[in-house]
């Protein structure tokens, strides 16, 4: 991945500027107020009036600069940390990992922050805390080791301290986050159904009492975030004090050891933003490993021109709680329907040839991963909150005009071709049941996989229209292969399949030609 390094730097070093602007305003303060205490000649003090002018402004302007390179360089960063995982996405079989949406979004804005709120803050303030040391110790020795161990302290020992904690609390509220997004997406999308059964009252107050669990906590977190900030600010002011004393100790003027003392307190700003950023990396640590894993290569899925399809073998495939023993042979331009009660494993068996699922025994084999040559109509078929035209180029992109109202012909959706440009609505909600399962079933129909599966491809449609339907697509299928799931045993004789496969209970009962 390309990293731009050196806005990166640009960002780091305006940091570090606006960070010294800042410490050495309140210097250059202290400074011109104890001189002017002596009332010096009004020259004496016109460096010290316009500097503190000009600090002042420059702390505004250079945190602004700041800001502009530090985000542009990261969504740099993002957008090319995104694409590649888009990318490697597109490379990895179907069953690995399904929350990959979620970490697309969600986790890659632990990217932006680790350098916006993480790297950059800790090189900047960490910078200018050296340097302030280094200046320090100019003065006397000592007072520069007094500064020194105070920032082990309120720069060193106490993020760590607050990243720990951080890292635990994450760990107590992950749980807790996760559940209550469950319910509040359940109470929402089953409202109607909740509100039907009666139940909406017990759920809201399920979910108040997770909420109020969850709040409890993050107060009880916010109560120790509050502390480790109260301690740092106490150890600023010990050292402070500590400065005083040796400043007068070694004999320092009044003037510097004024100036040293009130430096000494502004760098406690320093220490609470490298608190902050340690915070910050350790909340963010889990998200920023989910995206590594992420984009770690993986062998790529095959597409459906790779090769010439020959055969798709499955041996003893087993899926625990659903599949078991399953011995399966699809060849080219063979046709197999599946049928058996509901819960007897078919959906299942499809989502295994599909390479959705993987199976914990036997072997799924072949030229090539399974799903690098049979996709289709698989269950609970999503539709894109796109128009129906684009739903159906999800299939095939390069597909002409006169491919896309084939594929809806044979789908059965001719009646519904003039809204062909209206847009389906989120999971089709703007279609009928009926029209939704056809949309889903012409998409497939244009893929044109040499394996076909169809998991219940007329559901939702009367017995005379199903018939059509499925006369269409078989014969639109050609020599193909195709795989039917279905739970009505009619028509199928004059369908001519090659092998009739009844299953229950995840087994293969029996199996019988048609012809």
């Amino acid at each position: 991945m390309k990293i731009p390094v050196l806005r990166l730097v640009g960002a780091a070093t305006l940091g570090a500027a606006t960070e010294a602007a800042g410490l050495c305003l309140m210097a250059t303060a202290t400074w011109l107020l104890v001189t002017a205490a002596g009332q010096p000649p009004i020259t004496a003090l016109t460096v010290a009036i316009v500097s503190v002018r000009a600090l002042a402004i420059s702390r505004g302007g250079l945190r602004y600069l700041e800001r502009l390179a530090s985000h542009d360089a990261v969504l740099r960063i993002v957008t090319e940390v995104r694409a590649r995982i888009f990318a490697t996405l597109i490379e990895r079989p179907l069953a690995r990992h399904a929350d990959a949406l979620s970490r697309m979004v969600s986790d890659v804005e632990a990217v932006q922050d680790l350098v916006v709120r993480v790297a950059l803050p800790l090189a900047s303030c960490g910078l200018v805390a050296l340097l302030a040391v280094i200046v320090t110790a100019a003065f006397t020795p000592l007072a520069g080791l007094t500064l020194f161990a105070g920032l082990v302290v309120t720069a060193g020992l106490i993020p760590a301290l607050g990243a720990v904690l951080v890292r635990r609390g994450a760990a107590r509220l992950a749980p807790l986050r996760a559940a209550y997004a469950i319910s509040t997406v359940d109470l929402v999308h089953g409202a109607a159904d909740l509100a039907a059964y009666g139940a909406t009252t017990r759920f809201e107050q399920a979910g108040a009492r997770q909420a109020s669990e969850l709040s409890t906590l993050e107060r009880s977190l916010a109560r120790r975030s509050f502390a480790l900030d109260t301690l740092s600010s106490i150890c600023t002011g010990l050292t402070a004090v500590a400065m005083l004393l040796v400043c007068v100790g070694q004999g320092v003027s009044p003037v510097w050891t004024a100036v040293l003392t009130v430096g000494t307190l502004a760098t406690g700003e320093l220490a609470m933003g490298i608190l902050a950023a340690s915070r910050k990396g350790a909340e963010i640590a889990a998200p920023l490993h989910r995206v590594g894993e992420l984009i770690t290569p993986a062998e790529p899925v095959a597409t459906f021109a790779a090769e010439p399809f020959t055969q798709i073998k499955l041996s003893g495939v087993g899926v625990a709680g659903r599949l078991r023993d399953i011995d399966l042979v699809i060849e080219p331009g063979s046709r197999i329907a599946v049928i058996g009660a509901s819960g007897a494993g078919k959906s299942t068996l499809l989502g295994v040839i599909a390479g959705a699922i993987t199976p914990d025994s036997g072997t799924v084999s072949g030229n090539g991963p399974a799903f690098s040559v049979a996709t289709g109509l698989m269950a609970d078929a999503h539709i894109f909150h796109a128009t129906v035209r684009d739903n159906l180029l999800l299939a095939r992109p390069s597909a002409t005009e006169p491919e896309l109202l084939a594929a809806a012909e044979v789908a059965g959706l001719g009646d519904f071709l003039s809204r062909y440009q209206e847009n389906a609505g989120e999971d089709g909600g703007e279609l009928s049941g009926g029209q939704r399962q056809r949309l889903a079933l012409a998409r497939a129909v244009l893929a044109a996989p040499p394996v076909l599966l169809l998991d219940e491809p007329t559901e939702g449609l009367d017995p005379a229209q199903a018939d059509r339907v499925l006369d269409a697509v078989l014969a639109d299928a050609g020599q193909r292969a195709v795989v039917l799931v279905t739970h009505r045993l009619a028509g199928l004789e004059r369908h001519r399949f090659d092998e009739i496969v009844e299953m229950d209970e995840g087994r293969i009962v029996s199996r019988r030609p048609t012809h």
